[in-house]
């Protein structure tokens, strides 16, 4: 027997159920033309990542992810109680002398933060940032699935993946699952690129230049990463009617206490590079005093605050003693509950996962298979160690590596990664169906909470390691939905079908 919350969980099941049942029902000749199509169109939109300077259609898996309107709305919450959270770190970076010891910074960040953290950001801190996460919709304890991973503040991928990916699937694939379940009705979550502009619009009035020019500041030379930034300023465009540019960080200039970008004046930026990315510019003899400028003028975002992003981020949330300090009740429940334990790896003692006193290295040695061993700063999953994936010696060999690069790495709990399986077609065109880990991305400000899912056959998942991506739909019935204190998502969800 299930309890009444479980039932209500297990509602999430049956509706992913339901949509895998109307896509394997789909002959199979018919379903492998339907893949090439989606493969097709999504070359056609531009869904891409350059990897060495080739630009590769990334892969997108046929079949929606699903979820409730319910589970949007506890999403929504939760994303946003962390990245509240976060926001108010630079206050207790200069306050707290136990914060700096986890969130250290190199001289020149440093300089930067202290120059350019003003009361103005105190006031008016906007941070555009996604939560990488596992979650498992279709648990009958689906809440408890709910675990973050790591924060990503600056420069978030997926702006032009993500609702590029859902609108492929939403034109292709759900017409072809409506002839199969004619009763089945999925909605689109939020798109990410509305969000984000809301974000920009609203702090152009917070510093008093409404209708102002929002620019992109994003590498336009660089041979690797996700091709999103003349899209999304595209579709901007299109589709917003607002003129959003992109510009490289070399073609920035000042004039006076103004910032330019040809003859066009900067308002604010959406950035996609942090303080020592500027540094690496300078050392090439760009003048990034413009983006400096910008920043101490609080018309950046993500602010200057984003400038804390680490991993370590997560050992704040996870120490019982320093998240007694520093965070209100309502916020440590959250993190109990969704904040994996993560500490920055170091000779010392420390507190486990079960709140008991350990001694850091011995504990990581010996629960290898129960952690994950990480940089703290990089992103695209570059060097990320699962510990149940490796043999003792290369983890032990991993560990002593990490020592020698003071707070370069943090061990992390490992948590369950979702497998599901998708249909996928091999290099001869023929169709199987293969298990893949799925990872969510939850992006979030007070209007609503987008994702961007990822999947791939590793235990490392991310689109820069040649992962795929999902599209995430909302079940369009809204079943025994809770009311939260930070409104949700899903009264501005859009329909996919009518």
């Amino acid at each position: 027997m299930h309890s009444p919350a479980e039932e209500v969980g297990l509602m999430g099941q049956r509706l992913a159920t339901r949509v895998q049942a109307a896509l394997d029902a789909i002959p199979r000749a018919e379903l492998v033309a339907l893949m090439r199509e989606i493969h097709d169109t999504a070359t056609a939109r531009h869904l891409a990542y350059q990897h060495e300077g080739v630009t590769e259609t990334i892969a997108l898996l046929p079949c929606p992810l699903t979820m409730r309107q319910d589970q949007l709305g506890y999403t929504h919450y939760v994303s946003q109680i962390v990245l509240n959270a976060i926001k108010r770190l630079p206050d207790l970076y200069f306050e707290v002398p136990e914060v700096r010891d986890v969130l250290r910074v190199s001289d020149v960040e440093e300089a930067w933060l202290r120059e350019c953290w003003t009361p103005a950001h105190r006031e008016a801190n906007p941070v555009f940032g996604r939560f990488d996460a596992v979650v498992d919709y279709t648990s009958a304890v689906w809440k408890d699935t709910i675990r973050f991973m790591e924060p990503n503040l600056i420069g978030v991928g997926g702006l032009h993946i993500a609702p590029t990916a859902i609108s492929v699937l939403a034109d292709l694939a759900v017409p072809a699952l409506l002839r199969r379940d004619p009763g089945l009705r999925l909605q689109l979550p939020i798109d990410i690129r509305d969000l984000l502009l809301q974000d920009l619009l609203e702090h152009l009035e917070v510093i008093g230049r409404p209708n102002g020019q929002i620019v992109l500041v994003d590498p336009k030379f660089a041979a690797e990463g996700p091709d999103e930034p003349d899209s999304l300023a595209r579709w901007y465009r299109e589709h917003s009617g607002v003129n959003v540019l992109h510009a490289d960080p070399s073609e920035l200039r000042q004039r006076g206490d103004e910032v330019y970008y040809g003859d066009v004046r900067v308002d604010v930026v959406y950035r996609d590079g942090s303080v020592l990315d500027l540094m690496s510019y300078a050392a090439e003899g760009v003048d990034v005093t413009p983006m400096r400028t910008l920043l101490r003028q609080n018309r950046v975002v993500s602010s200057i605050s984003a400038e804390l992003d680490q991993k370590s981020i997560f050992e704040l949330f996870t120490d019982p003693v320093l998240a007694e300090r520093l965070f209100s009740a309502e916020e440590r429940q959250v993190m109990r509950r969704h904040v994996l334990w993560t500490r920055r790896v170091a000779d010392r003692r420390t507190t486990s996962s079960f709140g008991v006193q350990i001694d850091l290295l011995d504990f990581a040695r010996t629960e290898r298979e129960s952690l994950v061993l990480k940089p703290n700063r990089s992103y695209g999953g570059d060097g990320v160690m699962v510990g149940h994936a490796v043999e003792q010696g290369a983890w032990e060999q991993a560990l002593d590596r990490a020592l020698a690069e003071p707070n370069g790495w943090v061990l992390q709990q490992a948590a369950p990664i979702p497998v599901k399986s998708f249909h996928v077609l091999d290099a001869a065109g023929e169709l199987h169906v293969e298990p893949y880990y799925v990872v969510m991305g939850f992006a979030s400000n007070r209007y609503g909470v987008a994702m961007l899912a990822r999947a791939s056959q590793s235990q490392v998942v991310n689109v820069a390691q040649h992962g795929g991506v999902c599209a995430v739909m909302v079940g369009a019935q809204a079943m025994h939905t809770r009311e939260y204190r930070i409104p949700t998502a899903g009264d501005t969800a859009r329909p996919a079908t009518t």
